[in-house]
Formats: structure tokens, sequence, C-alpha cells
């Protein structure tokens, strides 16, 4: 008969994955840093394979330890789907671990994360930040509950609440010809050069999609990698850029100097929505942390 890693191993393991430090991981488990190395080096021996790479100072996988963390984590998120189905754990308590992508993360985070713990305080809320394809594979891996995203976004195996629409503004630097028009339209975009975020980020496409510039050659000469330097390329005079309203409230363009501008309708837009997998028992809870956002949205972040 094959030897096979326990699931206590294997959850051990997917900590140290998370947490990347197995002080760390040892404090999520509840268990000294010696008992959670010896359950690992326990499983290489079972598996005689070494999944840690050891001799460097920042955490590193094994080509081995890669392989088992691909699949270790769908292992325990059935699992775990298992023993939430025949138990009576109530919702949002315990730990969830939930994905938010850069361009949502810090505008709605901090007052969400408030809600949650004055109406929840006996769930511990892990958050991992991250672009909305390798959060997707987190998802589908079971390495976090849930995943805080924008849409369109084609996501198989997976619910999705929706918990509103966010606008996009039109933003520019103060000398730009369309910084004195209290309405912008789609048209208008055609005549200017439009900083986007780089490949890789959903807002990218969305942008596109829902301003119509899919037919443009380069929508986006240079490509920023977060909104905060779209911002500043903004105020360099190196074109306008589209920030979501959520971004523009929170301050964004207004602390870096520069005017924003709503769209006339129909108002390009973005939808927010939670995500978690099918059958994964996570929906009321999932449901619960939707309605909190929900809450800060119409409040207006």
């Amino acid at each position: 008969m094959t030897p096979l890693p326990t699931l206590r191993q294997l959850q051990f393991f997917m900590a140290l994955i998370r947490r990347e430090s197995f002080s760390k991981a040892a404090d999520d488990c509840l268990v000294s840093q010696s008992t959670l190395s010896s359950a690992i080096k326990e499983m290489e021996g079972l598996l005689g394979a070494q999944l840690v790479d050891r001799s460097t100072r920042s955490f590193a996988l094994t080509p081995a330890g890669e392989l088992v963390a691909a699949r270790a984590g769908a292992i325990l998120a059935s699992t775990e789907d298992l023993s939430r189905a025949v138990t009576d754990r109530k919702p949002l308590e315990g730990e969830f671990f939930l994905g938010v992508i850069p361009t949502i993360a810090p505008f709605i985070l901090p007052q969400v994360t408030s809600r949650l713990r004055e109406a929840f305080p006996n769930l511990r809320l892990y958050l991992r930040e991250d672009l909305t394809a390798a959060l997707a594979e987190r998802l589908a891996a079971g390495l976090i509950d849930g995943a805080l995203l924008a849409f369109p976004y084609d996501l198989p195996g997976v619910e999705v609440e929706e918990v509103g629409s966010d606008p996009f503004w039109f933003v520019c630097d103060n000398a730009h010809p369309l910084a004195k028009k209290t309405k912008v339209t789609t048209d208008d975009l055609k005549t200017t050069e439009i900083l986007l975020l780089e490949d890789g980020h959903c807002l990218r496409e969305h942008a596109v999609g829902a301003c119509d510039l899919s037919d443009r050659a380069n929508p986006a000469t240079f490509g920023g990698t977060s909104l905060f330097t779209l911002a500043q390329m903004a105020k360099s005079g190196l074109g306008v850029t589209l920030l979501p309203e959520m971004a523009v409230r929170g301050g964004l363009a207004q602390n870096a100097g520069l005017v924003a501008i709503p769209f006339a309708k129909p108002v390009p837009s973005r939808k927010i929505g939670i995500a978690w997998r099918k059958g994964s028992g996570r929906r009321d809870e999932a449901l619960a942390i939707a309605a909190e956002i929900e809450n800060v949205l119409q409040a207006g972040g």
C-alpha cells in the first residue's frame, strides 16, 4: 500500500505556503514551529522528495513542492467542504481567506474590515491581494475561500454575488483641453492619449470594453502598474486616464492634483462581486461579506 501524507500534514504545508514562514504558519495552526517543521519533514519522507528549499533565506518551494502545492489545495478544499456540510459551524466564525484585486483593495477594504470586525467578532479574516487570474487559481485550489473581484470575468466552477456597479471617471491634468467639461463621452476619448494599466489587470480589459476602445490600435502607449502610477503619469502630462469611482471617491485624483469628470449616459462601468467555489459550504459567509461590501459601496466608500 502506498504511504500517504495525512490531512494534518497537508494543512501544515498549505499554511506554510500561505504565510511563507514556518513561525507564522505554526501560529495559524496553533502548534509549535518544531511540530509544524517535523510534520512537513515527515511528509517529505513519505513522498520521497524535498518540498521546501531550505538553502535560501527567503521562502521557496522545490519543483516537487510546487507540484504538491498545486494538488494539495484541491484535496484539502474538498475535505473541508465535506466537513462543513455535516457540521453546525456558524457562518463567519473562525478563518476566512479572502482574495481582493489591487484596484479594489485600498479603496474599500478599510471600511469593510471595520464593519466585519464589528458585526462578526469571532471572524478571523485573512486578506490576499493579487491579480484576478492568480486569485482565480487560488480559489479553485482552495487556497482562499472567496474573492472580491471586478466583472465581467469568466470563472468556471464558482458562484458570484454582485454587490454593485463601479462607474469609470475621466481623469486629466488641469491643462488638458477636456478639463473644463462637466461631462465627457466615449467619443471624447478618441482624440486623446489614454493611459491604462498594463496587461494582466482586468481593469484594463473592463475599461477597453466599457469605453469602446477595442478598435484603437494602441489604447495605452504607456501602461501603469497601479492606479496610483496612472494618476502620476496623467499629472506628468503623458495623457489622460480612466479611474473607477471608488478610487475617485477615495481621493486618488484630487490628491494627485487632477480633474475628475463623470461620463454622460450611458456611463461605462464595471461590476463588483464576491465569488466562491460551488458546493464549498461558504455561501452563507460569502453572502454576509457581500452584504457589508454592498453597504460600503452604497455609502460611497
